[in-house]
This record gives structure tokens, C-alpha cells and sequence, in this order.
């Protein structure tokens, strides 16, 4: 069970304090990896779960439910892009869910460990795309 509400003025830190997840481990350590391949990210809470904005997009947010796994979502943001978006994953590790949003699965810990250097990759690619 995944159980933590954010509050408007909740930092990052002061939802993850309160988060009870089964894969909180592996939550994060995948927030380290996305803080590592995003220097420059502003992070917050969005839909429950740590998101990261650059140049005040938003680009990519956690989502923690339901608990049984921990997932990254690719976006661009709320407005759809002029002139249409392309990406190709260079990890084939994102599941599309549109041309401009995709996810990617973590299982576990060990799941997250095996795939990080992947996972900075494919975010610092995404982010620059």
C-alpha cells in the first residue's frame, strides 16, 4: 500500500519522510538516479510523487500507484508540442502511452539497480529532445 498526501507548500523531502510504500527503497533510489541525470531539474510534488521540471515543464514524474511497482513518466509537460514530438528510446526500456508520454517499470530495488544507468541516460536524452 502506498500512502503519503502531499500538501501544496510539501517539499520532496517532507512527502518521502511520510511515504509508506512496498518498493520505498526503490523509490529512492531511483529519485537519486533522476537527480543525478538532471542537475539543473527543479523537483516538487505532482500527482502524489516527486516530479522534475526544467525550464518550468514538467518532464518527468514518479507515479506510485498502485504500489506493487514504481514507474517514471515521460511528458512534456501539459500542452501538446506545435509541429508534433518525436523520441527514440535509446534503452528500450519505455512503454508508450502516446508519441510524447511514455513509462518506464521498475519491479523492485534490484530492478532499479539493474536498469540506472540506463534510466540517466534515457532521461537526460529525453529532457534534451
Amino acid at each position: 500500500m502506498t500512502r503519503a498526501r502531499s500538501t501544496p507548500s510539501q517539499t520532496v523531502e517532507e512527502y518521502l519522510d511520510v511515504l509508506t510504500h512496498a518498493h520505498r527503497d526503490a523509490v529512492l533510489r531511483l529519485r537519486a538516479v533522476v537527480r543525478g541525470a538532471l542537475p539543473g531539474a527543479t523537483e516538487h510534488v505532482k500527482w502524489n510523487a516527486p516530479s522534475y521540471a526544467v525550464d518550468g515543464v514538467d518532464r518527468v514524474t514518479f507515479r506510485l500507484h498502485p504500489g506493487d511497482r514504481v514507474q517514471l513518466v515521460l511528458h512534456q509537460g501539459v500542452a501538446v508540442r506545435e509541429g508534433g514530438f518525436s523520441f527514440t528510446d535509446p534503452t528500450g526500456l519505455v512503454v508508450w502511452a502516446a508519441p510524447d508520454r511514455g513509462v518506464v517499470t521498475f519491479t523492485d530495488l534490484a530492478d532499479v539497480e539493474a536498469k540506472a544507468a540506463r534510466v540517466a541516460d534515457l532521461v537526460a536524452a529525453w529532457v534534451a529532445a
